[in-house]
């Protein structure tokens, strides 16, 4: 597997974008004309090729024969492909843009493939070097992020005593891989107030030493919430510092539009100051977070579902359990393995009340405020299809509104929800990375069954549904491509297939990140596929996916991303 994260991040600030701004290069330009490639539309049920693509002005204007094409656009630049391909400009449907810029101001603590971490002495050596290297001072909170217990040699969380040992004189967070959990050594807890006496809050978990009610420096879901926010406080003034090579890192993997799963007032502020200001090479769609719901739907100034200079919050993100791999995703059976904090009937954590999801859903379906909800486990997936009948009931409107709620992960959907969400007009955005990274993990925590129909892709495809398929950077590296392969392979880091009636066909994985994401985010008559009149966001291949072997495609590289006719990286 291609090496990923911080080594792309620094070459595509060395070697990606051209510094243009959209704006600069609209106006009467000559025309491009693209010939002699595998030009793959995306326009259709099936695969489908035209001969030549003509972008003028931003806009696709021509797709079909070559001929045509030079006869209709004879002063056309022209660009030979030289049979490469081209496809519509890949659409994240899930990760986080502010997290992965995030990242740059923390200490990568990743295990192969993305990282070099196999051990926690590996964890506390990375750490005592970061304070080395960057001088930081006594007082002064280190965060890391990355970290994964389940490829540890001793198969474990650090505790605070493990990181004591190097940093007894820094506040320390870190974050683990899945997002949903992180630890904290003893002065990190002090400056959080989490001592022996704290109670775990409802939705989330504080782990503690088995002989005594000390904690580990464990915090799961609600509990790690003051850490998260505290960090984002920290390195808010870094935002504009790492803005320009993260959606430099994003075209880098031919992405042009950008997608922020969560995100708060201030920094929707700092997107939209960013994109008033010409900064946006790709387009970035946000969803801002459930917790200021109310105020965000109050505020005249906030308009969802408009794109203004690049830059477009969409709808409200939900967080209603945890994480599979790390044991608070809520599932309707137990987990078949030791639990943290959990004894008896270990099935994980729902984040918020049933009541608490019913009042957000009325509160948005009465706005026509689209919905992005994280679920994981199919006993969440119960509490949110609740949620959505209960909103349809009180504010007397069809349960198969255009709405589009999106269940994000809908890792372990069973096949009766599946159904309900073709009922209900109710969409997935799916994460078959997790087979790859974590598939066996599953099979070892859930069961073969239950392990084998994560990201259900072809099942929904074949009920009718437009599911997408994301990487959900921070938790696996941005890679579209990757994506791609784990989708068609469903392969795990052990090479054992992770639910072979699951697999896809390479379109369909193609689909999920282009024409099924336009979709799930309203943009479908304006990206997604080459048509005209749709934008002109292009990326070019060395290789077609549906020509190589399945297990090649994950080798294919993006050579250039075009976002609105202009190259934003090569």
């Amino acid at each position: 597997m291609k090496k990923i994260v911080l080594v792309l991040l620094v070459s595509a600030l060395v070697i990606g974008c051209k510094d243009i701004k959209k704006t600069e290069v609209l106006g009467n330009e000559p025309a491009q004309l693209f010939f002699n490639g595998d030009i793959l539309t995306m326009d259709s049920e099936k695969p489908e090729y035209a001969e030549a693509i003509v972008e003028k002005n931003g806009k696709i204007v021509f797709v079909g024969s070559k001929d045509n094409a030079e006869t209709n656009y004879f002063d056309a630049i022209k660009i030979d492909l030289k049979g490469k391909t081209l496809l519509p400009g890949f659409i994240d449907p899930h990760s986080h843009f502010g997290m992965v810029s995030n990242t740059m101001g923390q200490v990568d603590l990743n295990s192969e493939p993305v990282g070099t971490i196999t051990n926690i002495d590996d964890i506390l050596e990375k750490l005592k070097h970061y304070k080395e290297v960057k001088s930081i001072p006594d007082g002064e909170w280190i965060y890391g992020w990355g970290y994964d217990d389940g490829q540890l040699a001793e198969n474990r969380h650090p505790t605070k005593k493990d990181i004591d040992k190097v940093l007894p004189n820094n506040p320390v967070y870190l974050q683990h891989t899945s997002g949903h959990m992180g630890v904290a050594n003893s002065l990190g807890l002090e400056k959080l107030q989490v001592s022996a006496n704290t109670k775990s809050p409802e939705g989330g978990n504080i782990d503690r030493f088995s002989n005594t009610n000390e904690p580990t420096g464990l915090v799961q879901e609600t509990a790690m919430y003051p850490f998260v926010r505290l960090m984002l406080e920290k390195l808010a003034s870094k935002q504009e510092e790492f803005f320009d090579t993260t959606q430099e890192y994003y075209a880098s993997h031919g992405i042009t539009t950008a997608h922020d799963g969560m995100t708060d007032r201030n920094t929707i502020r700092f997107f939209q100051s960013q994109a008033d200001a010409g900064k946006f090479k790709i387009d970035l769609i946000s969803l801002a977070g459930y917790a200021e719901l109310d105020a965000n739907l109050k505020d005249s100034t906030l308009q969802f579902k408009t794109y203004k200079n690049g830059f477009k919050v969409q709808g409200t993100k939900i967080v209603a359990d945890g994480s599979p791999q790390g044991k608070t995703a809520f599932f309707t059976k137990p987990f078949l393995t030791e639990v943290p904090g959990c004894t008896h009937d270990c099935r994980g954590l729902p984040s918020l009340t049933q009541d608490a999801i019913n009042e957000l859903f009325v509160m948005a379906y009465e706005k026509d405020n689209q919905l992005f909800v994280h679920c994981n486990g199919d006993a969440t997936v119960d509490m949110i299809i609740k949620a959505h009948e209960n909103a349809c009931k009180t504010l007397n409107e069809p349960l198969d509104k255009d709405r589009r709620t999106i269940i994000i992960h809908a890792q372990f959907a069973r096949p009766d929800q599946l159904e309900t969400f073709v009922k209900y007009n109710m969409e997935p955005s799916f994460f078959t990375n997790h087979a790859y990274f974590w598939g066996d993990v599953h099979v070892e925590n859930l069961g073969k069954e239950r392990a084998e129909f994560l990201s259900p892709m072809l099942s929904a495809t074949r009920l009718g549904l437009k599911p997408t398929n994301h990487s959900d950077a921070t938790v696996t590296p941005i890679d579209p491509i990757f994506t791609v392969w784990t989708a068609v392979n469903r392969v795990s880091r052990s090479d054992t297939v992770i639910g072979e009636n699951e697999r896809v066909t390479p379109y369909q994985a193609l689909k999920a990140i282009t024409t099924n994401a336009a979709y799930e985010l309203f943009d479908e008559n304006l990206k997604g596929t080459l048509t005209e009149g749709k934008l002109a966001d292009f990326v070019i291949l060395d290789k077609n996916p549906l020509k190589v072997k399945a297990m090649e495609i994950k080798e294919i590289q993006i050579l250039e991303t075009i976002k609105e006719g202009v190259s934003v990286y090569k």
